[in-house]
């Protein structure tokens, strides 16, 4: 098992741009806290009503890949096809070389603008602006994976060599950062589309860094995907054999895509696998004026099914009227991030 020491004076300063994301080994200080993630600003969540928060904001830009699919079968697209069409639609943002594409699809547009084609300018220029907000939010800030943010949102719980249960799992990303700072125990990763599987997590970088904890040292150890013992299962949540057996049961981005009279449903997952003393970590998408460009820009990548954006009190709302106890809940760069437990 390969695990590479990182030496504490290392930390601070080592990030560096590769092609498709952002390698980044830093910690962030007190003083850099609120830039990267802004704690437990709710106070008592008994006090808090729908009345004073509102609703969570509906996206309602549909990717042309469901109007097609609608227009062309004459019914609503089936959610399973939706999340089919969205995980390999996002996938291959993933995989891309964004400088190379970004180079590619400038010269495409002033190609096409000197040639007198409006239209394939018109495609180029837009593709072109769908790279550059992806480089931004993905490449340059790192949003989407926030290595900072989770890594301060996920510390400080009891756990020792933890079983992990991630529902939705996708790439896997967020039960690989929690194995890292929790070392020693096994993820098991569920999603009921094999792509995710084959596709996002198999073809996710070996060579990318989880910065984590060296139990024998005391000091900080960088793994990788290859270190953590972890289990991917195609199936449906559920149907899923589990108990009350997993120290954390977490999702990312799931409770969104639910519309209200689910949302309990979707709680229940979380509490039906998760030990009395353990955690159930939830993350939603930040519900704020730049979440809300990138998913109008963005809706034929991201947008094959029903989203929400929620902000930090209404998720933890949903969560609290569902019968679970917030223990920390925070605002991360493009996320809401809550810790809890079953009540």
């Amino acid at each position: 098992m390969l695990e590479t020491e990182i030496k504490a004076d290392e930390i601070k300063e080592e990030t560096s741009l590769l092609p498709s994301y952002r390698r980044d080994m830093r910690e962030y200080t007190e003083k850099q806290a609120g830039r990267f993630i802004k704690m437990n600003t709710v106070k008592d969540w008994s006090l808090l009503s729908w009345k004073d928060i509102g609703k969570p904001y509906e996206v309602t830009s549909f990717a042309k890949e469901k109007h097609d699919w609608e227009r062309e079968h004459e019914k609503e697209l089936p959610v399973h096809t939706s999340w089919e069409m969205f995980n390999r639609s996002f996938h291959q943002w993933f995989v891309k070389d964004v400088p190379a594409e970004m180079d590619r699809s400038k010269k495409e547009f002033l190609k096409n603008a000197a040639m007198m084609k409006p239209r394939a300018a018109k495609s180029a220029l837009g593709e072109l602006v769908r790279l550059s907000l992806w480089n931004y939010v993905h490449r340059i800030q790192d949003g989407i994976w926030d290595p900072r943010g989770k890594r301060g949102l996920f510390a400080n719980l009891d756990l020792e060599k933890p079983r992990i249960l991630f529902l939705g799992a996708a790439e896997g990303y967020e039960a690989m950062q929690l194995s890292a700072m929790y070392p020693g125990g096994e993820a098991v990763l569920v999603d009921y589309d094999p792509f995710c599987r084959d596709a996002r997590f198999e073809e996710f970088p070996e060579s990318y860094p989880f910065l984590g904890q060296n139990k024998q040292t005391g000091g900080r150890k960088a793994f990788y995907k290859n270190d953590f013992q972890i289990d991917y299962v195609v199936e449906d949540i559920r149907n899923l054999p589990y108990g009350k057996e997993f120290d954390i049961v977490l999702s990312v981005g799931l409770l969104e895509h639910f519309p209200d009279k689910l949302k309990p449903e979707v709680v229940d997952w979380h509490r039906s696998f998760v030990k009395p003393s353990g955690y159930i970590i939830m993350t939603t998408p930040r519900a704020q004026l730049r979440s809300k460009l990138y998913y109008e820009i963005m809706a034929d990548v991201m947008n094959h099914t029903y989203r929400e954006l929620m902000t930090v009190e209404q998720m933890g709302l949903y969560m609290y009227e569902n019968g679970l106890e917030i223990l920390q809940h925070g605002i991360i760069k493009v996320h809401n991030g809550i810790v809890a437990r079953a009540r």
